[in-house]
C-alpha cells in the first residue's frame, strides 16, 4: 500500500510545499507517469504534475496500473482562494454530492460523488495549527477545515491541503514549509508514529459528519478543534439545496421537500462509513444556519436512515 501526494507546477501554493518536502531526507526519483514525474520515500509516492489540480481524475488508478502499487490513499496540495483574501491554512474533503446528474461542477467531480473523507483530516488539522504556531503564522494565518467540495475524481481516502488566500500567501515560502511539516510528521517520514491512521482499534471511534453551516465549518470546528474527534464530510448549507415547500412551512416534513439534499447526507454518510470502518458515525448539525422547516425535514430524514444525531458533548 502507498501514499500518493499529488502537486502541480501550475500552482505555487502545490509546488512548494512539494519542493519543501522533496529537500527533507529520503526521496528518490520514481517511474514517469504519462509524463507526471514521481519521487518516493518510503510508502510515499509524490507526483508532480503540470494540469489543475482538480483536472487529473483516477490518479490512483493509472498510479496502480502503470506500477502495480496498491494506493491506500491520495493527499492533494492547493491553492485557496476566498473572497475576504484572508490568509488562511485549511484540510478538507472532496466531493460534489449535491450536484444532480447532467450537472456540470464547477471544479472537477462528478455529479453525486464524493471520496471517501481522509481520517488524517481531524488530526492533521489539530497538528497544523501546532506546527503553524511554532513558525509564528498564528494569528496571521486562520487555521481551519473547509466543507466538502470540487475534485478531482477519486475513490480512495481523500483529502486537500491548502494555502490561502491570494497570489502573495500563495508563494509564502513560511506557509509551504508548515505544510511539507505537516506532511512529514504526518506521515511519519521522519521516524515517530504516523498521525491521522485510523483502525479498528483506535479508542476512540466518534466520527463527525458535519451538516449545515458555512463553507468553513465554524460551528464543527468548535467540535473538531478538541483531541481524539475525528472528521468525516461536511456538507455546507449549499451542499444541501432543498425547495421550500409550497404548503405552510409549519407542515413541512422531508416527504415534500425537494432538492438534492437528500442525495447529498446520504453520499457523504456512505463514504465516511467506508472511511472509518467500525467508526461511530453522528451527525452534527449547524441549527442556527436552518430555517425550522428545513431542520424538521433533515431530522425527520436522518432517522429513517438511522443516521445518529450528535450534539457537541456526544463527541467529548
Amino acid at each position: 500500500m502507498v501514499i500518493l501526494l499529488v502537486a502541480t507546477t501550475t500552482d505555487p501554493a502545490s509546488i512548494n510545499p512539494a519542493n519543501a518536502l522533496l529537500a527533507m531526507p529520503g526521496w528518490t526519483p520514481g517511474p514517469s507517469l504519462q509524463g507526471i514525474k514521481s519521487f518516493a520515500n518510503q510508502q510515499v509516492r509524490l507526483l508532480q504534475q503540470d494540469k489543475g489540480i482538480v483536472e487529473e481524475d483516477h490518479l490512483d488508478v493509472r498510479w496502480e496500473e502503470a506500477t502495480g502499487e496498491v494506493v491506500d490513499e491520495i493527499i492533494f496540495f492547493s491553492k485557496h482562494t476566498a473572497v475576504s483574501n484572508r490568509p488562511a491554512l485549511t484540510v478538507h474533503p472532496i466531493g460534489v454530492p449535491h450536484l444532480l446528474e447532467g450537472e456540470v461542477p464547477p471544479q472537477g467531480g462528478k455529479p453525486g460523488w464524493a471520496a471517501p473523507p481522509n481520517p488524517r483530516i481531524g488530526p492533521w488539522l489539530r497538528l497544523l495549527k501546532k506546527i503553524a504556531q511554532s513558525y509564528n503564522l498564528v494569528p496571521e494565518f486562520e487555521i481551519t477545515l473547509e466543507g466538502t467540495h470540487h475534485g478531482p475524481v477519486t475513490d480512495k481516502l481523500a483529502m486537500f491541503v491548502e494555502i490561502g488566500s491570494t497570489e502573495e500567501y500563495w508563494k509564502r515560502l513560511d506557509a509551504a514549509k508548515v505544510v511539507a511539516q505537516l506532511v512529514w510528521e504526518g506521515l511519519g517520514l521522519g521516524g515517530e508514529p504516523a498521525v491521522g491512521n485510523w483502525s479498528r482499534d483506535v479508542a476512540k471511534k466518534k466520527v463527525l459528519l458535519g451538516i449545515g453551516g458555512g463553507h468553513y465549518a465554524p460551528r464543527h470546528m468548535d467540535i473538531v478543534q478538541k483531541d481524539d474527534v475525528w472528521v468525516g464530510h461536511l456538507l455546507s448549507g449549499y451542499c444541501l439545496p432543498m425547495e421550500d415547500p409550497s404548503q405552510s412551512k409549519a407542515e413541512a416534513n422531508r416527504a415534500v421537500v425537494g432538492g438534492a439534499w437528500k442525495q447529498a447526507i446520504e453520499v457523504a454518510f456512505k463514504t465516511t462509513k467506508s472511511a472509518f470502518p467500525s467508526g461511530d458515525i453522528m451527525a452534527h448539525l449547524d441549527h442556527k444556519s436552518f430555517k425550522s422547516w428545513q431542520k424538521n425535514a433533515i431530522t425527520a430524514f436522518l432517522a429513517e436512515q438511522n443516521i445518529k444525531i450528535g450534539r457537541p458533548n456526544d463527541f467529548l
